[in-house]
């Protein structure tokens, strides 16, 4: 299915704030609100919507500490690719993995509470998961922009 241009501005507003009411919408977007509305129910069946969430303050929750782990496996098998996989889907500090290309292997995104927590987990998770060759962390000194929404 192809978006339109109203599907696109509906799409950014709702990345800004999924809150707004479809009436709110519907004025900035110049539609009905029956209008409206059809447009994101079929934005949500098509999979443009995938959820609606809301961002915490990783400081209220005492997470303010982010790391970027970059992970080396052993070796390069549907196994072990598989089974590292699957292994940090349970691990709840680690809130982003990607597969990438280059030196390393993966790139996990974990929010921990300080550095004394972030080397428990290593020490404690990270190093008994299967096929792991090295690791090498990143930790942030602030942040410059965060942001989920992706221009349209």
């Amino acid at each position: 299915m192809k978006i339109d241009s109203i599907d696109k501005h509906l799409l950014t507003e709702l990345q800004s704030d999924s809150k707004q009411t479809t009436k709110s919408l519907s004025l900035k977007l110049n539609l009905s609100v029956t209008a409206v509305y059809e447009r994101i129910k079929k934005l949500e069946r098509e999979g443009f919507i995938k959820e609606y969430v809301a961002i915490i303050d990783k400081n209220k929750i005492e997470k303010s500490l982010l790391v970027f782990c970059h992970v080396k496996l052993i070796k390069h098998s549907k196994e072990f690719i598989a089974d590292f996989e699957k292994e940090i889907k349970n691990l709840q500090e680690v809130s982003e993995c990607f597969h990438v290309s280059g030196e390393y292997d993966y790139v996990l995104k974990i929010y921990i509470k300080d550095m004394l927590a972030y080397r428990e987990f290593m020490l404690n998770k990270i190093t008994g998961l299967k096929h792991i060759g090295s690791t090498h962390s990143i930790f942030t000194i602030g942040e410059v922009k965060n942001t989920i929404a992706i221009s349209l």
